[in-house]
């Protein structure tokens, strides 16, 4: 009997499976180095690529990965700096674990914020994207997390394009089979297309999702895996 909660008991152990908490993180990591093609990951970028493979249990993920040579590198100062988190969706925030951000940053996703039904009917969007208005004011040096919308994708590239401040990084890797590919393909040429050079990372195709967006969130928080 459990002796805190007596009237419960473990089940019979019945199947061969490792049950201890640390010894699932460690494996988890080796089977990925293990199982991954890592090579054409940059060397200052492997353990976000790993974050982002165990956040999805893809282990072919790393191929069609893309990083801007100063992802790790921005992003990691901007939040050692104190910078806010922009998600698009709150189960990207929520999968965010505060113990590992280096300065109690602030979390924020706007979509129950009552001013966006009213601009998404009247911009005729999705609330997704009209959401992404409301970061105009936190917008400067943030790092960004997009990992459901296609739209909030898009329409923060649209906002960037029109002038608005500018991100210290983005992790764009919206999931989806309208706009999710296209969305991405223009975040990587938002540089060679419009000037405007923010590091990034997405992953090409129809992939992403929140736990991909929030893994990556979590790896370029801290060094330590």
């Amino acid at each position: 009997m459990n002796p805190v909660h007596p009237t419960l008991a473990r089940p019979i152990k019945r199947y061969t499976y490792i049950d201890n908490g640390p010894e699932i993180y460690v494996e988890s990591f080796a089977t990925i180095r293990r199982e991954s093609d890592l090579t054409r990951i940059p060397a200052d970028a492997e353990k976000l690529a790993v974050r982002m493979i165990h956040g999805t249990g893809q282990t072919d993920l790393a191929a069609d990965l893309v990083i801007h040579p100063q992802l790790v590198t921005r992003a990691r100062e901007a939040l050692k700096s104190g910078a806010s988190i922009l998600c698009d969706a709150f189960m990207v925030s929520t999968g965010v674990t505060a113990s590992r951000l280096p300065a109690a940053n602030d979390v924020h996703c706007f979509l129950r914020d009552q001013r966006v039904p009213t601009l998404a009917a009247e911009w005729r969007t999705t609330r997704t994207a009209a959401a992404v208005s409301l970061w105009e004011p936190h917008l400067a040096g943030s790092v960004v997390a997009i990992g459901n919308a296609p739209t909030a994708l898009f329409h923060l590239l649209e906002m960037l394009i029109d002038g608005a401040p500018r991100p210290a990084a983005i992790i764009g890797c919206p999931v989806g089979f309208i706009g999710a590919d296209e969305s991405k393909v223009a975040l990587a040429n938002l540089a060679a297309d419009h000037g405007i050079d923010i590091p990034y990372v997405t992953v090409r195709g129809r992939r992403g999702g929140s736990a991909m967006t929030s893994s990556a969130i979590n790896a370029l928080a801290t060094e330590d895996e």
